[in-house]
């Protein structure tokens, strides 16, 4: 008889994961942004200018679906972006003010999950625990290749 899939470190990742999305997703609806365009803006705040690719990778999307989460912020007014750029292909992308107030808006309500998801750790063990979601990543990242 096959292992009960329900208890495998997998299965349990991406229930937490599942978990995790949904809360961002319902939190942020109420502000008008997705998971990607909020991860996007919160990227932006922290390092302006970020291109197409730096901002896939940092929000875990392909450059495709990145190209559609820029074109929705561009149209919202929350980003811009340069017609043409200075180096090569790559348009820097920055915050508006309206971007900023946006994220400021719906970051609280962000970190208020991520504290509940911090707080479901006991705090001895977060180090570890952080580690060892590191390890498992670098891992599976590792027999891709």
């Amino acid at each position: 008889m096959p292992e009960d899939v329900t208890r495998r470190l997998g299965y349990r990742l991406k229930g937490a994961a599942a978990a995790l999305r949904g809360a961002m997703d319902k939190a942020l609806r109420t502000h008008g942004l997705t998971v990607p365009q909020y991860a996007c803006l919160e990227l932006l705040d922290q390092q302006p200018g970020l291109s197409n690719a730096d901002l896939a990778r940092g929000t875990f999307v392909t450059r495709q679906s990145m190209n559609v989460v820029l074109r929705g912020l561009e149209a919202e007014g929350l980003i811009t972006r340069p017609a043409t750029s200075d180096h090569g292909r790559a348009l820097p992308a920055r915050l508006t003010d309206a971007g900023q107030h946006r994220l400021d808006q719906a970051r609280s309500a962000v970190y208020s999950i991520d504290q509940r998801l911090t707080e479901a750790i006991p705090e001895h063990r977060r180090a570890q625990f952080l580690d060892d979601l590191d390890r498992a990543a670098a891992a599976v990242a590792g027999s891709q290749r």
